[in-house]
């Protein structure tokens, strides 16, 4: 998903593009804005790992910056400061339409998310979507009580994926067809 801050800033065709090139074969794309509900579902609150997760990137980042997590969030607890960021991204993908797509291709889940590059902007590498177009880090957030504007969201398994697609896509909403470079990408 190209979230707000991608789609503002003009920045789909260029995100699509680099997708594609790689050999991704687009099978499903909408431009929508995301209802409370759906944000909701997308984030849900009993995925403990996943917010434990962005507890322990955002504690890292802090230390990296020198910061004190009590003394900014109230916290050091990973699984609160989850909880935390996790209200923040509800409203964060609701700020505006976002590019939603269902991508395909042998190992699909890892080139989108190395495409993408690290989730924390500051540290993702020049010439990801993150490292290209994006700079901000758990301290400017979490300093701002909001999320990261890191542009992308990429499911990270494919169980994630399994999830995750069915909220965003009706399944007659996916299509099949074979790309004219999948005979030579895969045989």
């Amino acid at each position: 998903m190209v979230k707000f801050d991608g789609v503002a800033r003009g920045l789909v065709g260029e995100i699509t593009s680099r997708f594609e090139k790689t050999g991704l074969k687009i099978v499903a794309a909408k431009l929508t804005r995301v209802s409370q509900e759906l944000a909701v579902k997308h984030y849900p609150a009993d995925r403990e790992e996943f917010l434990k997760g962005m507890g322990n990137k955002t504690l890292e980042n802090y230390a990296q910056m020198g910061a004190d997590p009590v003394e900014k969030l109230g916290t050091d607890s990973p699984l609160e400061i989850g909880k935390m960021i996790r209200e923040w991204l509800i409203g964060y993908i609701q700020e505006g339409p976002v590019m939603a797509y269902v991508l395909e291709a042998p190992h699909s889940v890892e080139l989108v998310r190395k495409l993408c590059g690290h989730t924390l902007p500051l540290i993702a590498p020049p010439g990801t979507i993150r490292g290209d177009f994006a700079f901000d880090s758990s301290f400017l957030a979490n300093t701002a009580k909001r999320a990261i504007r890191n542009m992308m969201h990429a499911s990270g398994t494919v169980e994630e994926a399994k999830y995750e697609i069915p909220l965003w896509f009706k399944k007659e909403e996916i299509l099949k067809y074979r790309r004219t470079d999948e005979e030579v990408m895969v045989g």
